[in-house]
């Protein structure tokens, strides 16, 4: 079970399920009866007012299910997916890609309206604070469309998306089999604000010495030894971006940062030191260097 966030209202957690899978959990409160969350989502023309997609369903198991994205956020990209269960009105669960969405519908008598859970499982843990934002949004945006009102939700700008990565306790890094060290984190901007943030405007080269910005407490900048940027720079949609050197301390092992596709947002990061004098030390440079980047990311 994670801990609550005091800055975000709810409780929602992130578990892991047998086999490895996650599982992301979120409970509101609406203030309509059963039936009238029922229609709101399982019915196309209701789900346009907040879910993150165009959906066409044949409402039945075993029914299809399509979901199609606005031309604005994800040109042409369409997802498929397999009503599991339909047991009108308490519960309606799908595939959707290879996740698992499920979403129980219960009386609540503590306001005479609803609870809603959703169960989200997905194998991507990294994208769990993407998921657990986005998710947030649109089940506020359903509250508002169920009240008769116009959506106001804005979109997120990455405090929220930062807040469930806290909650979810995602930032801080692991200490590999190998004795290695390696980060793994969903950023909020794109893979060109990344670099930009990175490099600093220096130019990063094979046999150059990398910029201060791919450094940490206790790793000095050492001689690049792989640089894939594609077309010469990052662009908003480029992946992966990789910089790999050696660090200049005696023994100081290797370093490799990574800048792959993310889940929405940005850019993921992966992180990598192999062979560092102190893998415990360089976790908790590291860990801060990351920080700090998140941090600045944010207020682009």
């Amino acid at each position: 079970m994670t801990p609550r966030n005091p800055r975000n209202p709810h409780s929602d957690t992130l578990t892991t399920a047998d086999g490895g899978r996650n599982v992301l959990r979120m409970e509101r409160r609406l203030a309509q009866p059963p039936e009238k969350v029922w229609a709101a989502i399982t019915r196309p023309d209701h789900l346009v007012h907040w879910f993150p997609s165009e959906v066409r369903v044949e409402l039945r198991p075993g029914g299809a299910m399509a979901f199609v994205f606005p031309q604005e956020s994800a040109p042409g990209f369409e997802m498929t997916g397999e009503v599991t269960d339909v047991e009108e009105p308490r519960l309606f669960a799908f595939t959707w890609g290879e996740d698992h969405l499920r979403w129980e519908i219960a009386p609540d008598a503590e306001t005479g309206g609803s609870l809603l859970t959703l169960v989200h499982t997905f194998g991507d843990r990294f994208g769990a604070p993407s998921f657990g934002a986005g998710w947030h949004l649109c089940v506020t945006a359903l509250g508002e469309h169920l009240d008769g009102e116009k959506s106001d939700v804005t979109p997120d700008q990455g405090d929220l998306h930062e807040a469930y990565l806290e909650q979810f306790d995602l930032g801080g890094g692991e200490l590999t089999a190998d004795g290695g060290v390696r980060f793994e984190r969903q950023l909020v901007r794109s893979a060109a604000a990344v670099w930009e943030e990175l490099a600093g405007g220096a130019e990063v080269r094979a046999g150059g010495v990398v910029p201060v910005g791919f450094t940490a407490e206790g790793v000095g900048a050492g001689v690049v030894t792989e640089v894939v940027v594609p077309s010469g720079a990052p662009s908003a949609a480029a992946a992966p971006c990789v910089v790999a050197y050696e660090s200049p301390a005696p023994g100081g092992g290797s370093v490799r940062w990574e800048l792959r596709s993310g889940t929405g947002y940005g850019a993921r990061l992966v992180l990598t030191h192999a062979g560092a004098p102190d893998a415990g030390v360089a976790l908790a440079a590291w860990h801060a260097r990351v920080e700090l980047l998140a941090g600045r990311l944010l207020e682009r």
